[in-house]
C-alpha cells in the first residue's frame, strides 16, 4: 500500500465550498435581476460591470490567495480531488493545459525529439544509486508496499520524476556513438508528497512533461540544456505573455543530482517568484550510477553525458496569477480554448429566427478563419449573465448581435482586457474580410497588451540593491531584489532564513563592469535575483 502522510487539504473544504455557493446565489440573483437586453443596447447593460460582478470573487488587493482559489473555482478550472492534497483539473483548465502541449510537441519534434512513455512504478533500489537523488527527493517520495494482496519484495517508488528508470533503459539502449543522441520526451503524471499545497501551483500529484537526452560530449548536453530552457523562454514570452527571467539556478537550488540547472522565473500579482520551468545538465552523474556507457570513435568506453528538462501544470497557475484581475481569469488569446464568444440577444419572439441566422453567419465566418469561436445561444441565462461568465472564464473577445445590429449588417466586439465602453466597439461589419480582420487584429492587440503590462509590472518590482540591508528592505516591500552575488552557501541560506527569499537565478543578461558582492564586499562575476518564491 502506499504510505500514509496526512496532508493538508487541497483547497480548504469550507471556504471555497461557501464561496461557490455564494457566487452561484449571486449570479442566480444577477441574472433574475435582469430581463433579455435588446440589440446593441444589450451590450451597453452590461456596461454596468462593477455592480453585475461585485462579490463573485475575493479582490486581488485585499485576498490574493482567497482571489486565486475562487477564481479557478469560478472558472471551471479544477476542484479537490478526495484524496487530500490531489486536484480535478476540469475541461475548461485542461484545455489550457492542451494549448500548452499543442505548441511544446511542435517544438520538441522540431528540434529532434520523439515521444515516447515509462512506467510510473519505479524500484526504490533506482532511487538509492544517486546519492544527492534519494537525499533531495525523500521526504517527498510516496512509496507502494503491498501489491495484489502480498508484501512486495522491493519498494516501489511512484514516479516522482523519471531520470533513474530513464537511465536504466537508456543503459540497455545504448551501445555506440552511433546510438547518440538519444532524445526523448514523455507526458506524465508526477507524485510528490508536498506538505503545503495550492491548486496547480504545488500538488500531491501533477502533469508535466519530462525531456531526457543522452549525448557523446559535454558540450552537446550544454547545447541541448540552453535549448531547451530558450524553447521554454520562447513560449512564456510568445504564447503566455509572461515575461519570465531566464537564468542558472545558484548551487543551493539546483536540481537534485544535475550539474547545473537553468530557469525562467516569472513574477506574479502578488510580486512571489513561480519556478515555470526548468532544464538541467546531468553531467555523467547519472549515467555513472546506472553505468550508462557508450563505445566512441576511437574505440574507448566512456559515459553518456545526460540533460533533463520539464514544464507542468504550475504553467497554468501562472497564467492565472499573472494575468487575472478582481473579474477572473484573463487568457492571452494565444492559448485561449475559446478566443471569441458570441451572444445573440433578443427581446421579442419575432427577433430570434433573424438574430441566430447572422449568429450563425458570423460563427461559420470565423472557424473558416481558423479561430477558436464558441455561440452561447442557451436560453436559460440572460445576456448580462453570459457576459459575466465569460468574463470570469477570460475569453479575450466577446461578440454580441442583436435586432439591430442584424438590420445594420454589423455586430458590438468588447475586448476582455479594456473594461467599460473603452473596450468596445460599434458597427463592426459583418462582411467576412472585414469582420476577420478586424477580430485578428484585436486578439492580436490584447496578446501584445497582456505582455507589456506584465513586463510593466515586473520591472517596476525588481529593485537594484548594494547592501544586505537593501535586499531585506526590498523584500520587505514585497519586491524582487538584484545585485552582484559572489558570497557563500552558508550566506545564501541565511538570506533565506533571515528574509524567507532565495535566489532565484543568475539572470543570463548579465550588467557590464565591475562588480562588488553586496554581502561580502568581495568582487562578483554576475547579479543575482532574490525574492520570495512559491
Amino acid at each position: 500500500m502506499a504510505s500514509l502522510l496526512r496532508l493538508p487539504s487541497l483547497l480548504s473544504p469550507s471556504k471555497p465550498l461557501l464561496r461557490r455557493r455564494l457566487l452561484a446565489a449571486r449570479l442566480a440573483a444577477s441574472a433574475a435581476s435582469r430581463g433579455q437586453a435588446s440589440a446593441s443596447a444589450g451590450a451597453a447593460a452590461a456596461e454596468t460591470r462593477g455592480g453585475d460582478r461585485e462579490g463573485q470573487v475575493t479582490p486581488r488587493s485585499a485576498d490574493f490567495n482567497a482571489w486565486y482559489t475562487d477564481v479557478i473555482a469560478a472558472a471551471e478550472l479544477a476542484d479537490y480531488g478526495p484524496v487530500r492534497g490531489t486536484m480535478v483539473i476540469r475541461p475548461y483548465g485542461y484545455a489550457i493545459w492542451e494549448a500548452i502541449q499543442d505548441y511544446l510537441n511542435v517544438k520538441f519534434k522540431e528540434t529532434g525529439h520523439s515521444n515516447m512513455y515509462f512506467p510510473q512504478f519505479i524500484p526504490y533500489s533506482f532511487i538509492e544509486k544517486e546519492a544527492s537523488h534519494v537525499e533531495g527527493f525523500s521526504p517527498e517520495l510516496a512509496l507502494v508496499t503491498i501489491g495484489g494482496g502480498k508484501e512486495l519484495e522491493e519498494k516501489l517508488v511512484v514516479r516522482p520524476t523519471s531520470e533513474t528508470i530513464v537511465n536504466h533503459m537508456f543503459t540497455k539502449w545504448i551501445q555506440s556513438y552511433r546510438d547518440l543522441p538519444l532524445m526523448i520526451n514523455q507526458w506524465a503524471n508526477v507524485t510528490r508528497w508536498e506538505m503545503r499545497t495550492k491548486p496547480f501551483i504545488r500538488t500531491l500529484e501533477f502533469l508535466w512533461q519530462e525531456g531526457h537526452t543522452a549525448h557523446a560530449t559535454l558540450e552537446e548536453a550544454e547545447k541541448e540544456a540552453m535549448q531547451m530552457i530558450n524553447v521554454y523562454t520562447k513560449f512564456a514570452y510568445e504564447h503566455a505573455a509572461i515575461p519570465v527571467i531566464p537564468g542558472r539556478k545558484s548551487r543551493v537550488e539546483t536540481f537534485a543530482g544535475a550539474n547545473r540547472t537553468y530557469t525562467i522565473e516569472a513574477m506574479m500579482g502578488d510580486k512571489k517568484a513561480l519556478q515555470a520551468g526548468t532544464s538541467h545538465n546531468l553531467g555523467q552523474n547519472f549515467s555513472r550510477a546506472f553505468g550508462t556507457q557508450f563505445m566512441d570513435e576511437n574505440g574507448q568506453i566512456e559515459h553518456v553525458w545526460q540533460t533533463s528538462w520539464a514544464i507542468s501544470t504550475r504553467f497554468v497557475g501562472g497564467i492565472i496569477m499573472t494575468h487575472g484581475d478582481d473579474a477572473g481569469l484573463m487568457l492571452p488569446p494565444r492559448i485561449a480554448p475559446i478566443q471569441v464568444i458570441i451572444v445573440p440577444i433578443w427581446k421579442k419572439g419575432d427577433e430570434k429566427a433573424a438574430v441566430l441566422e447572422a449568429v450563425d453567419s458570423v460563427q461559420k465566418i470565423l472557424k473558416e478563419a481558423g479561430i477558436r469561436v464558441k455561440v452561447d445561444d442557451s436560453e436559460l441565462r440572460t445576456p448580462g449573465w453570459k457576459f459575466n461568465h465569460y468574463e470570469m472564464k477570460g475569453v479575450p473577445v466577446r461578440i454580441e448581435i442583436g435586432p439591430r445590429d442584424v438590420t445594420n449588417k454589423s455586430v458590438v466586439v468588447s475586448r476582455r482586457d479594456v473594461p467599460g465602453k473603452q473596450g468596445k466597439e460599434f458597427g463592426v461589419s459583418m462582411e467576412p474580410s472585414i469582420l476577420v480582420n478586424q477580430i485578428k487584429g484585436r486578439l492580436d492587440d490584447i496578446q501584445a497588451s497582456l505582455l507589456q503590462k506584465a513586463i510593466t509590472f515586473r520591472d517596476s518590482n525588481i529593485v537594484d540593491i548594494s547592501s544586505y540591508g537593501e535586499l531585506k528592505e526590498a523584500i520587505s516591500e514585497g519586491k524582487w531584489a538584484r545585485g552582484p552575488w559572489s558570497a557563500s552557501d552558508a550566506d545564501e541560506l541565511k538570506v533565506k532564513e533571515e528574509t524567507s527569499a532565495t535566489i532565484r537565478c543568475y539572470p543570463f543578461e548579465q550588467p557590464e563592469g565591475t562588480k562588488k558582492c553586496f554581502m561580502t564586499g568581495n568582487p562578483a562575476e554576475e547579479v543575482a535575483i532574490f525574492a520570495k518564491s512559491y
